[in-house]
């Protein structure tokens, strides 16, 4: 059996529409028996997800992961609040720079690294409308260059 490693598990693409992401930190997650069972099947969401530090801790709020289904009566909770396991320095830096207004911490995907479940948490800037269009212009922009790119190689 070949086993993939840092294969994300889920992402939260809206993230990078709505935030512009100046800093990422890889923590790990505090996790019960079934959690992590349903993490390794991939049922997980991190859509509406967010980070805070509180009391010189971090926690993740709203992360759905599924009840799984052998569970019976050890089964968790969905969306419960669980704790980031991360070096204090870093807690205290992320929770200087997220306290600023306009910023936010923010999980950006859920993979496996060496058995472990790890979280990729983006220290965010909150985008405005006009910055949210000028993204897709360039983007589509972009899209239009690859598409004449690879026009031009075909001939």
């Amino acid at each position: 059996m070949v086993k993939e490693e840092n294969r994300a598990l889920a992402q939260n693409r809206k993230a990078h529409h709505d935030y512009f992401i100046e800093q990422t930190v890889e923590s790990g997650i505090v996790l019960q028996g079934t959690e992590i069972k349903s993490i390794r099947k991939g049922k997980v969401s991190i859509q509406d997800a967010f980070a805070r530090i509180e009391n010189g801790e971090a926690y993740l709020y709203n992360m759905h992961i599924s009840q799984y289904e052998q569970g019976n009566r050890y089964n968790h909770e969905p969306l419960r609040t669980r704790k980031l396991l991360m070096h204090q320095k870093e807690i205290k830096k992320l929770g200087a720079e997220s306290n600023k207004p306009g910023y936010a911490l923010v999980p950006l995907k859920v993979y496996l690294k060496n058995g472990f479940a790890k979280v990729l948490i983006g220290l965010g800037r909150g985008k405005k409308e006009f910055d949210k269009r000028e993204t897709l212009k360039k983007q589509s922009a972009e899209r239009e260059i690859q598409k004449a790119f690879r026009a031009n190689q075909k001939m």
